[in-house]
């Protein structure tokens, strides 16, 4: 197990699009040790796998002293009615923070490292969570869901951090 080290924008594994897990060998073990590894800090709510510079359909989460992960995770079921729109971060776009609007409850589908079928759902901080892993595991981030005028901000105080 290692703690692995973030990749940050304007990295390009962040726009892409992982693969999909067919096999689950022991690069598939070992990603997954590192995943979870290396979201147990204060601090990390979740991360995708293409954040530590794999680009595998896979995600870890740290919320509310439970840590997980699921393999191909595919998002099954959002609100329709209710939203949340609360300040979101990302380790990837490190000191960032901007209102971003998501589902209020969420629920993934994935599998496990036996090749099991994986639930996990929640509300509030877990939805947030599940929606923002998958969007990196498809290539988006966050800055991408902003409202235009605060994605220029956003966009703009990003080119004066880097």
């Amino acid at each position: 197990m290692a703690i692995r080290e973030i990749r940050v924008i304007p990295d390009p594994v962040l726009r892409t699009p992982c693969e999909e897990i067919t096999v689950i060998d022991d690069r598939v073990r070992s990603l997954v040790e590192d995943l979870v590894e290396t979201v147990d800090h204060d601090g990390r709510a979740g991360l995708a796998a293409n954040q530590i510079g794999v680009s595998l359909r896979a995600f870890s989460w740290n919320i509310d002293d439970e840590i997980g992960y699921v393999l191909n995770p595919k998002i099954v079921e959002l609100s329709e009615d209710e939203y949340q729109d609360g300040d979101e971060g990302c380790l990837s776009v490190p000191g960032l923070w901007y209102p971003t609007k998501r589902a209020w409850y969420a629920r993934v589908e994935g599998i496990d490292l036996d090749g099991n079928k994986v639930v996990v759902e929640g509300t509030e901080l877990m939805a947030r969570c599940l929606q923002h892993e998958v969007d990196h595991l498809d290539g988006h981030l966050y800055l991408d869901r902003l409202e235009r005028a605060t994605r220029k901000k956003a966009m703009r105080e990003l080119r004066e951090s880097l």
